[in-house]
């Protein structure tokens, strides 16, 4: 059997000239659970090119949706960029990943910290019934450079509140917090930076990490992982892994190219 499966492109969303979405069909056999990623990409001179992604869509949905930059000489996304509804997108058949709600110890509030197209693997997390059963409280920040990058945004505010499995959920217990770093907007500033102030804190009426009630997921670019790992495992949060559940999780297979 074939290490993957041959999807078709259903929908494509350009959010900017950096950054697109698309969604394609989903093989009945592909199982994942939310936060997973997979590798996927395109068959260039008849052999897969392919890099690793997160998987946007909730494991309960018949479709694969995927978040990608824009990387004018990536050896992929210079080509996946320019795909169209009706082409054919190579599929991983084996998602795995650390961001589980399993590697994590029980705790009171999940904070899923993301920059970039590091949001993909928290969107099918905020839409998973169990994140709520877990957790009181779940807030995901999403930090970008212009707002026009903040993906997902109207799905977030307007769409998943309504969602008639999880909205009442989503409502009362889903915290969003997006935050820009190059212009104006209602939320400011680099994650780190806000968490080192407690500006964040603040905005969101609620006490700063602890490693006694919090847990805290993170995927994003390699230095915002490096930087919150070490503030983190300086207030004594100790990193979980897919043997040995912890106070924190971190996703180091990013899409760079």
């Amino acid at each position: 059997m074939s290490a993957f499966n041959e999807e078709k492109v259903l929908s494509v969303h350009h959010w900017t000239d950096k950054l697109f979405t698309f969604k394609t069909t989903r093989d009945a056999s592909l199982r994942f659970s939310n936060g997973h990623f997979t590798m996927i990409g395109l068959r260039v001179n008849d052999k897969p090119l392919l890099r690793a992604y997160s998987i946007v869509s909730a494991n309960y949905e018949d479709h694969l949706e995927f978040l990608s930059i824009k990387v004018p000489d990536g050896p992929l996304t210079s080509r996946l960029q320019h795909i169209k509804v009706g082409d054919t997108i190579v599929v991983g058949r084996k998602p795995t990943g650390t961001l589980l709600i399993d590697y994590l110890l029980p705790g009171k509030r999940l904070f899923l910290l993301s920059t970039g197209t590091g949001l993909a693997p928290f969107m099918s997390i905020v839409r998973d019934p169990a994140t709520y059963e877990r957790f009181e409280q779940i807030i995901l920040v999403h930090g970008v450079r212009q707002k026009d990058e903040l993906a997902y945004h109207e799905l977030l505010v307007e769409h998943l509140p309504a969602h008639e499995l999880i909205g009442d959920m989503v409502k009362s217990q889903l915290r969003y917090y997006p935050t820009v770093t190059r212009e104006p907007y209602m939320h400011m500033g680099r994650i780190t930076d806000l968490i080192e102030t407690g500006k964040i804190f603040a905005d969101l009426d609620m006490p700063a990490l602890n490693p006694v009630e919090d847990r805290v997921m993170i995927c994003g670019s390699p230095g915002m992982l490096r930087d919150l790992k070490t503030m983190l495992e300086a207030t004594g949060f100790k990193e979980g892994n897919t043997s040995r559940p912890g106070d924190f999780v971190i996703e180091r297979a990013f899409a760079e190219q």
